[in-house]
């Protein structure tokens, strides 16, 4: 994840993650990339169940109708065991959380736990009277998926309508003081929304953006021919970068950040080098607190049946059960060979990786995309579009 508001447009300094000794269970949201100690924030997908049925969904959502395999109790106790682990923030996702009736008492159970309780949805299923629950409960963000403007949403989520329904949602959380954003992933059949997206955040007033790279899982594995070209990642970055930019200058300024590429970071820095230099040096201690890709450290998964995953994109490789031992248990486990080594990828990476001036900052980038591009999950990244050149190989 990396916070182009917070490097680009200044809104961070090293100094305040350092205020707090970079610690994730004293960092406050905004700042939580920064942490030293990297406790995982965990990903929940609490259910395979969904409403829709999006041409991207790495979870290959299931209908609605149905049981999950974690029930109310089990997933109290698994709760329990994050919160005594430190694991600052539960993630409810699916699928589609909202379908599950009991959403509103688990993030309370892990609110009441001392955890950050947020959700990522699609939006169509948040009512007044939702909205007004989540609000009850102390959940600090909801995420709101949007693919595009109305036609372009609508296409990707293969049901009519779910956009209107979707800004309903944002408006009933808007309403209660729940504090909402925007995550879009980005491909070729959406790159040209970016910038109604952007004038969404600012006629809406929706303070934040999270905008996601595309990872080859679920069954976004099959829009890997749509992923962009090196040329084409590169001017996205600069048209958000712009973006942002613009609505800063403007006096509405909005929290934009760019998800599961972490070149974005050197591509930032190289940018900030060229227009601000004794900024891009405090932007270079930034990215260094950061550490880039964090799956199997700062971050994990749980799926919908209990098993743990490095991230919620990679299902490929599972390191154990919460239903047969604790999170903790399995996530410190130096027997799980894969596990243990994505604590330190920079040691086991290959090719380009191997030999990047960037990789203290980028940390490898994605071994999802590695292992489902070569069959190797510790090759090169291949959405990386830094050159040989940028990246001091040549």
């Amino acid at each position: 994840m990396i916070g182009i508001s917070k490097l680009y447009c200044g809104q961070v300094e090293p100094s305040d993650a350092l205020r707090y000794g970079r610690e994730s269970g004293k960092l406050p949201s905004h700042l939580l990339q920064f942490s030293k100690d990297k406790k995982p924030v965990v990903v929940w997908n609490m259910t395979q169940r969904c409403n829709l049925k999006c041409v991207h969904c790495y979870a290959h959502a299931i209908e609605v109708d149905g049981s999950d395999d974690i029930n109310t109790a089990q997933a109290k106790t698994m709760i329990d065991d994050l919160a005594a682990y430190g694991a600052p923030v539960m993630l409810f996702s699916g699928g589609e959380p909202l379908v599950r009736k009991d959403l509103v008492e688990l993030a309370s159970h892990a609110t009441s736990r001392g955890m950050r309780a947020v959700i990522s949805t699609n939006g169509t299923l948040i009512t007044k009277e939702k909205a007004r629950e989540l609000k009850e409960v102390g959940l600090s963000y909801v995420g709101i998926s949007l693919d595009g403007m109305e036609a372009v949403h609508d296409k990707f989520r293969a049901v009519p309508g779910a956009f209107k329904k979707a800004l309903e949602g944002i408006a009933n959380c808007q309403a209660e003081g729940l504090k909402v954003g925007l995550r879009f992933t980005i491909n070729k059949r959406n790159v040209a929304e970016i910038p109604g997206i952007f004038r969404l955040l600012n006629d809406l007033e929706v303070p934040r953006a999270c905008f996601y790279h595309l990872v080859y899982s679920g069954r976004g594995s099959e829009l890997i021919k749509e992923d962009l070209d090196h040329a084409e990642t590169r001017q996205v970055l600069d048209l958000i970068m712009d973006e942002t930019r613009a609505l800063f200058e403007a006096g509405k300024p909005k929290e934009i950040l760019t998800v599961d590429n972490h070149a974005d970071g050197p591509y930032v820095w190289m940018r900030m080098k060229r227009e601000d230099p004794k900024r891009a040096e405090e932007v270079f201690e930034l990215l260094q607190y950061n550490e880039g890709n964090s799956s199997g450290r700062g971050i994990g998964c749980i799926s919908w049946d209990g098993k743990v995953h490095a991230d919620q994109f990679w299902r490929d490789h599972t390191f154990g059960n919460v239903l047969e031992r604790p999170f903790s248990q399995i996530w410190d486990d130096p027997q799980i060979e894969l596990l243990h080594k994505l604590k330190d990828k920079k040691a086991h990476v290959k090719g380009r990786c191997a030999k990047c001036q960037f990789l203290n900052i980028c940390g490898g980038n994605f071994r999802a995309r590695a292992e489902a591009f070569y069959g190797d999950e510790w090759a090169q990244d291949p959405a990386c579009y830094l050159t040989d050149e940028e990246i001091g190989i040549k």
